[in-house]
């Protein structure tokens, strides 16, 4: 089947989709949660084999795809028709679904990432084409069988197996009205610029240099092993990773050897054991990008605290380097196994640290003081502020960035809204 008959065929199945009830739509949702429940050892291999995540991980992947799925097959139907009081006879707000809108979606996170966005949009009445990395196209395939699986339409989730080259097509195409993307930022501006040349709804999920802040108060044992999962779960290749672990200066001799100890526990393993908590990255090229930003973070002055060791085309040991305002790395995504360490004096250095970055996609504060907690949940530049937790996203609540690190909402209610025009109904 060639493009363009995907295409129509997307299109074909949304004039019918867009007129099946929103409850309907939720029936399919709560089949496709049982599908990935029951298949996740199963699916979790497939992400694995494509992409190296500990089998573990995978398997968590598909369950948490699972339990989005869920919540949405059980949410308040927020697309209704709304009745505003005027001096008209009728006055309502009516939510429209666009028509077919274009997922491209990368490999770190291939069934996640892709259903975050696509399962929302459906159900607000839109039909989804997906341009997935291409180490993920089983992943792709997989997924458009399952939605068919679940027993939706044929046409309402589509897998194109296209190069990116393609993207900007399949997006100037009349038929396609929107699209989300989660990617690098140099991605997300060419998609965005197309989007808007073409007068095209876009929404960007984009990179991240997370700051997580650990102040003199903070429970340092929690603290140690929730950024040590945050840094290198994934081999470290998360956008809302934490990445600048900044440490008030007074604790450093407390908290850091407590860091140091949980970060060393992450050793290289095999991927489809259970028990692998850190496996390769993803690819070698990628690999080689890593080392470079390492080697030149050096240069530029940091300090080895763990020395970052490449074991294989793929593989490292986890590296941790103390790093200083100016330094290249800090307006960089750094995306693998390296942490970034800083020192702030107080609060307020902290704070400055943490924002003084074009990124803001998900901060995380540790403290036992709610003054303090409150201060950052006021300042900091990001989309999510966690406190006293990992970041960390949850289909309850919405995911998105600021700054460079994109626009638009993913997950919670609002997510349904992202993909819709608003229609204005008035008169007598």
């Amino acid at each position: 089947m060639n493009l363009q008959t995907k295409l129509n065929a997307a299109q074909n199945s949304f004039e019918s989709w867009r007129k099946t009830s929103f409850s309907e739509r939720q029936i399919l949702l709560t089949k496709l949660a049982a599908i990935l429940d029951n298949q996740s050892e199963t699916l979790g291999t497939i992400i694995t084999k494509e992409m190296n995540k500990p089998i573990a991980q995978s398997i968590a992947e598909i369950q948490k795809c699972a339990l989005m799925c869920r919540y949405y097959a059980a949410a308040e139907n927020v697309l209704q028709h709304e009745k505003v009081k005027t001096e008209f006879r009728i006055s309502e707000i009516h939510y429209i679904p666009k028509g077919v809108i274009l997922g491209v979606m990368p490999w770190n996170f291939p069934f996640w990432q892709v259903l975050r966005f696509a399962v929302p949009a459906i159900l607000a009445g839109n039909t989804v084409v997906l341009k997935h990395a291409s180490i993920c196209f089983g992943s792709g395939n997989r997924i458009e069988q399952l939605f068919l699986e679940a027993g939706f339409p044929k046409g309402v989730f589509q897998n194109l197996e296209i190069g990116h080259a393609e993207v900007q097509k399949v997006l100037e195409n009349p038929i396609v009205r929107g699209v989300s993307l989660t990617g690098s930022e140099k991605a997300g501006a060419e998609v965005a610029a197309t989007a808007g040349k073409n007068i095209k709804k876009s929404l960007l999920e984009l990179g991240g240099s997370d700051a997580f802040i650990v102040l003199d108060d903070a429970d340092f044992r929690n603290a140690a092993e929730s950024g040590t999962k945050a840094r290198l779960q994934n081999c470290g290749q998360a956008c809302n990773a934490g990445k600048r672990f900044i440490i008030q200066k007074s604790v450093e001799q407390e908290f850091l050897p407590i860091f140091i100890d949980e970060y060393k526990k992450y050793v290289p393993g095999n991927p489809l054991d259970k028990e692998t908590l850190i496996a390769g990255m993803a690819r070698p090229d990628l690999a080689d990008d890593l080392e470079k930003q390492y080697q030149k973070a050096l240069k530029a002055g940091a300090e080895i605290i763990l020395p970052l060791e490449r074991i294989s085309p793929n593989e490292f040991i986890p590296g941790l380097i103390k790093v200083k305002e100016g330094n290249p790395i800090l307006e960089e995504e750094v995306f693998g196994p390296l942490g970034m360490v800083m020192f702030a004096k107080d609060d307020h250095e902290a704070l400055k640290l943490a924002n003084d970055v074009k990124f803001g996609l998900s901060n995380s504060v540790w403290t036992k003081d709610e003054k303090r907690q409150q201060f950052f949940i006021e300042n900091l530049e990001s989309g999510t502020v966690s406190v006293n937790k990992s970041s960390s996203s949850d289909p309850r609540l919405p995911f998105g960035g600021a700054k460079s690190s994109g626009y638009g909402v993913e997950l919670s209610l609002l997510a349904l809204k992202e993909f819709v025009t608003v229609k204005t109904i008035v008169g007598n």
